[in-house]
């Protein structure tokens, strides 16, 4: 492992750090998600995910063209901060998921996307269709299960990431959160009623879907 990536990695950590002390501030906070939270488990969380991505970034776009280093750049620092505010107040703003959404198409359409090779088509069928089928899917379990900010989001990662690693990103994240509601649950942390924010495993998904080489 170079030091450049190893840089990232430190780096990485740092931003989480500060994306936890910002989601206690942005969005506007509520009664429910009170600001002002103090450092914990959260911003170690989040610090993992941010050392985790920008290592993932120097390992694999540190010979990229600068449209592709600069927009993945700047999509993995949203990841980071989104990771951050929907662990603080189960929320994922507009702000974080969308404009990324415009980016990846855009980088698809003009051929510049690493990931999508020949499959542009079904690349931006399914990036839609499959975050939509989930929203459906989600209803029958009420208001908060899979929200507007989770399609947002996986709309944004198919466009970026191409069907295939999208696809095995998902899995990976329903697993991660498989695996942790479960620990929570035998534990006693959670209650079968206890709402748990997607969003983070979503992301952690999206990074696991470049981690791995297809």
């Amino acid at each position: 492992m170079s030091a450049l990536v190893i840089g990232f990695a430190v780096g990485g950590a740092l931003l989480g750090v500060l994306a936890d002390r910002f989601a206690v501030r942005w969005p506007e906070h509520d009664e429910e998600h009170p600001a002002g939270r103090p450092s914990g488990w959260r911003t170690i969380a989040t610090a993992g995910i941010g050392a985790f991505a920008f290592w993932l970034f120097a390992d694999r776009f540190g010979d990229a063209e600068i449209l592709v280093q600069a927009i993945y750049g700047l999509w993995f620092a949203a990841l980071v901060v989104g990771f951050a505010v929907d662990l603080d107040q189960r929320l994922l703003p507009d702000e974080l998921t969308k404009p990324f959404i415009i980016l990846g198409l855009v980088l698809d359409v003009v051929g510049h996307n690493p990931f999508l090779g020949d499959a542009l088509l079904i690349t931006l069928v399914l990036a839609v269709v499959v975050p939509l089928v989930l929203f459906g899917a989600s209803i029958p379990f009420g208001a908060g299960a899979f929200g507007w900010g989770d399609v947002n989001l996986l709309v944004g990662v198919g466009l970026l990431t191409g069907f295939v690693r999208a696809f095995n990103g998902l899995l990976a994240g329903l697993f991660a959160a498989g695996l942790v509601l479960a620990v929570l649950l035998a534990t006693r942390r959670i209650g079968r009623r206890t709402f748990v924010p997607f969003g983070p495993f979503l992301i952690f998904g999206a990074l696991w879907g470049i981690f791995i080489r297809i």
